[in-house]
Order: C-alpha cells, then structure tokens, then sequence
C-alpha cells in the first residue's frame, strides 16, 4: 500500500453493519472447513461411524452446528467489498482507516464488524471440535497420525484468534510506521473475512516449536537471563527465528517479553523473585518451586493443550496492555508481537529489494 493514497475521513458509526436484504442475497456461503480439514474429517468419520456409530451420530451433530454457524456468517456482508450502510458508505479503505484511527486500549468489541465477532466465536467451536475428534482419534487402533494431524489443525485455529489480537495491538501503536498499520489492518479483515491468515500460517509453525522446546527445558529460576535457555531453543529453530533472535534480542522491551515466555512468569514476579533469591543467596531453583518463593499459586509450567497455549498468552498480553497503558517498566509488547512485528518488516524488505532488482 502506498502512503500517498487518499484515506476518506470517517465516523466511527459507518464501521457498524447492517448489510440491505438485497446485499445479504449475493453473499457467497462460508466454507466450513479448509481443504485439509475436510480431508481430515473425510477420514475420519467413517472409521468413528465403524467404531461407534452413536458417538458417529453425536460428530454429526456438530459439524452440522457448525454448518449453521457457517452460514450465518455468510449472510453479513463482506468486509472486502463496498456496501451502503445504515450508517453510510463501507468499504475496505474505510475500514482499515477506521482501524488504525478509533482504536483505543479499551475493549474493542463493541467496535468491531458483526462479521468479526460472529468468525471469533465460529473458530472456537471449529477448534473445540476439532479437538474433541483428535481426542477420539487417538483411542482408535492405527490412527495416531491422524489424531496428530487434527490436533495441529486444532493448533492452527488457536494461532488465528491469537493473529488477530496480535494484529489489534499492532494496530493500536501509533510509533508504528502508517505504512506497516495498514498492512497489519488490511491483513485482519483478510483474517475477518475467511478466518485463515497467510502470517499465522508462517509464524505458527515457529511459536509452536519454541512452545514445545520451551516444555522441554528445566531453566533455573537463579540470575533467570536465559541465556542458555534461549540458546538451546535458538538451535532447534528455523532461519527466521534465529534472525529475530539476533536483530531484536538487543532491544530490552524484546528481551523482557522472551524472558516472560521462557519462565511463564509476568516480568514483575520475574523481579520480585531475581531479588527474594538474591537476598537469601540462592543460585537457582526449579520451576516446582516458584510459588513457594512468591508466596502465590503461579503456573510457570502448561502442558502443549492449545488452550494452555491460548491463556498464557493472553495473561501476557493483557499484562503488556496494562503496563503501556499505565507506563509502567517491563514489556509492552508480547514476543509474539515483537515477532510477527518483525516478519512483516521482513517481507517489507524483501519486496523492496525485488523492487529494485526489476
């Protein structure tokens, strides 16, 4: 997008919508599931069907709750297409200037397209019902690969809820070049509209691996840097995240916000512990042990559940909101912020240089 486009000046009404009987007509029907979710699924049900037809009549059930779902998103009008609104004219560029102009760090939803909201709430049933049949899956004879691979779809569902709060706080930062706000606003109505994201898809893979690599570590809560452990998970990586890691792991809110991931801990009980282990000369301890030290219940340690995933992050998150709201010390920003932050500015540079090279 160029910056010398003209944006139209906008009221925060016409990002409302109430799409004329006559739009919600021409409305193309949402597909209910990705091609490798239907060929999951295809697989799938009849072996359940074979195994248990009454729990094969209960599946059922729920893709058809789904199709419903699926369909009602599809008679709201399209984000990528102009409309005549109740509030006035909508289209794509309203929007995305919308965006980046009305969006405060209050709670955003009464501000968002009914299609967004509607979307949200079909992807987590998609996600729970993906997951209940790798669940099933995987007590079926010869069908761990199967109940894996539903599980990563499972996973992938998760890592688009958490693309779009990524891209809402993204969007919100006015330190951030206007060109990189549209792109990240451009990018959620794609997300909006068909609940897949080209950026998810990219980065999931990667913050799904430092998840599992991070499990299997057993960092010392002593001087709590990370070094050793951000190096261990470092080598497991693919290129792009050993290039975030060198670029940006100067930058103290990047480091901070690592540091939080790494230990599940906010940076304020990462503090308060550095200075309780500090003054009873304690080098190190396990993660069994921090809440005896804190003197509070905190659940350093999650399994690889993708709604363990999904909570500690968004503790996280909420966390980095309160303390740029109140300036406060520590992280602003999650490392998954920081990260696909960091990838866009890559493809940025990317197009650039092949710009330049025609």
């Amino acid at each position: 997008m160029s910056d010398s486009t003209n944006f139209e000046h906008v009221d925060i009404n016409s990002f409302f919508d109430e799409a004329p009987q006559d739009d919600l007509q021409k409305q193309e029907e949402l597909s209910l599931l990705s091609d490798r979710e239907r060929t999951l699924i295809n697989k799938f049900m009849p072996l359940v069907k074979e195994k248990d037809e009454e729990r094969w009549k209960i599946f059922n059930e729920r893709l058809h709750d789904l199709e419903q779902l699926a369909k009602a998103m599809s008679h709201f009008p399209s984000l990528l297409e102009r409309h005549e609104l109740a509030g006035g004219t909508r289209t794509p560029t309203i929007l995305i200037s919308s965006l980046i102009k009305h969006l405060d760090e209050g709670d955003a939803t009464l501000q968002l397209p009914s299609k967004a909201i509607l979307g949200k709430a079909f992807l987590v049933a998609k996600a729970h019902t993906l997951s209940s049949f790798s669940k099933f899956a995987k007590r079926m004879e010869g069908c761990e690969k199967l109940a894996q691979d539903m599980a990563n779809e499972t996973i992938s569902a998760m890592f688009s809820l958490l693309a779009e709060d990524v891209y809402l706080n993204l969007i919100r930062d006015n330190t951030q070049p206007e060109e990189f706000r549209r792109e990240w606003a451009l990018s959620l109505l794609l997300l909006w509209e068909h609940w897949n994201d080209q950026t998810a898809e990219t980065v999931a893979p990667v913050l799904q691996e430092v998840w599992a690599a991070r499990r299997k570590l057993a960092p010392a809560f002593g001087t709590m840097m990370g070094t050793s452990e951000l190096l261990l998970i470092s080598m497991q990586m693919n290129e792009q995240w050993i290039q975030f890691i060198k670029n940006k792991m100067g930058d103290t809110g990047v480091s901070q916000a690592m540091e939080e991931f790494l230990f599940g801990i906010s940076f304020e009980q990462i503090t308060k512990l550095r200075s309780i282990l500090r003054e009873k000369g304690i080098a190190a301890i396990g993660r069994d042990e921090v809440s005896n030290f804190l003197g509070q219940h905190v659940k350093a340690d999650a399994g690889l559940d993708y709604r363990d995933f999904y909570s500690m992050y968004t503790i996280r998150r909420d966390n980095a909101r309160s303390r740029k709201r109140l300036n406060l010390n520590g992280p602003h920003k999650t490392i998954e912020d920081y990260f696909i932050q960091f990838v866009t500015e890559q493809n940025q540079e990317k197009q650039k240089n092949d710009t330049f090279a025609k």
